[in-house]
């Protein structure tokens, strides 16, 4: 018989504000590299004294921590200055933090202590994403127009109430993101399991941008309603049209990845189709199909995107008891504004 292999347990730490695939991606990286990860997270008040405010409090980045289907624990009012204290009161092995350096209000690297002890790894950041480049994002979708190549988007118009509104309507979503994405990264990302025999397979769809707490409460309770939990994500054009203005904000490929970092998702659907049709259904043996608590927009053609499951009596509307919406996060960014602008030009100049 082959011995047991000795458990390793790694430690990550962050503020976590925002959470996006980038920093799912440093967790699944950090995880690769033991089997057990303990994510501990700052409060708010340490966030403050060091970086500014956070937009999300420290319950709602709590939870979406635990959201992520790499992480096996997390560890509420961790300090911001890694110890070496630490890691031994919760028996990790070493530290994990990306390529980019933390630093406090004075000017420390918050990782000195276990780099001088040698118990420090590096994983590569993702590039072409962030917590300020996506906080810049929702902040340039206060302005009148957003220049993208030759032509200009105006957001000073009056939103349809269909998906019928001007096809001259142009989202920078892209013109916003950097994130290069491959078929390597969804690999990464994605569990690979099809559902088993018997399985009951729930289908929900929708933008999912700016993956939050309303989002990973809605799929925690829709994953209730079976075994296997499919998401459908819309494409850009479409979730430019039912939401209108600069939306969306993350483009689809970046939507994918946030949306496969759930621990309740099997399954995404990338550019679902905006109609539940019945071939959809078939194709992958639905046996439940949910929305929230959302405004449903009609089809282009005026019909209920949900016809087919109402008629299947296979729909349900479900409340998650979240009313955590994209629009309240870029709500608490305009709120925050001067305060937001200072910290990405801080962080700016720090990298000249």
């Amino acid at each position: 018989m082959s011995e047991k292999k000795a458990e390793v347990r790694v430690w990550c730490d962050g503020c976590y504000d925002m959470v996006h695939f980038g920093h799912a991606n440093s967790l699944r990286q950090a995880k690769a590299l033991g089997n057990y990860l303990v994510v501990g997270v700052h409060t708010d008040e340490e966030i403050s004294k060091h970086k500014g405010p956070p937009v999300f409090t420290e319950e709602e980045r709590y939870k979406m921590v635990r959201g992520i289907k790499w992480v096996d624990e997390v560890v509420v009012g961790a300090p911001y200055v890694t110890t070496l204290e630490t890691l031994d009161k919760y028996n990790c092995d070493f530290c994990v933090h990306g390529d980019d350096i933390t630093m406090t209000a004075d000017g420390v690297d918050t990782y000195h202590l276990v780099k001088a002890a040698g118990r420090y790894r590096e994983v590569q950041r993702t590039a072409g994403v962030s917590t300020t480049d996506l906080v810049g994002r929702m902040l340039l979708m206060t302005r009148q127009h957003f220049k993208q190549g030759d032509s200009e988007y105006s957001i000073d118009h009056e939103p349809s109430k269909s998906m019928g509104q001007d096809k001259t309507a142009r989202s920078p979503w892209t013109g916003c993101s950097k994130f290069l994405p491959t078929t390597q990264k969804i690999i990464q990302f994605s569990d690979g399991k099809s559902p088993q025999p018997g399985d009951k397979v729930v289908y929900v769809a929708g933008a999912f941008d700016l993956f939050h707490v309303g989002h990973l409460d809605f799929l925690d309770v829709a994953k209730k309603e079976g075994d296997y939990l499919i998401v459908g994500l819309h494409t850009d054009p479409a979730v430019n049209k039912y939401k209108c203005g600069n939306h969306p904000i993350m483009n689809l490929h970046e939507r994918v990845l946030s949306v496969l970092a759930c621990k309740f998702v099997n399954e995404v659907v990338i550019g679902a189709p905006y109609e539940v049709t019945k071939e959809l259904m078939e194709h992958f043996n639905v046996s439940v199909v949910c929305h929230g608590k959302t405004l449903i927009v009609p089809c282009e053609n005026g019909a209920d995107p949900y016809a087919e499951p109402k008629r299947q009596n296979k729909f349900k509307l479900l409340d998650s008891g979240n009313t955590m919406t994209t629009e309240k996060i870029v709500e608490r960014i305009i709120l925050h504004r001067s305060e937001e602008l200072r910290t990405i030009i801080k962080k700016l100049r720090s990298k000249k």
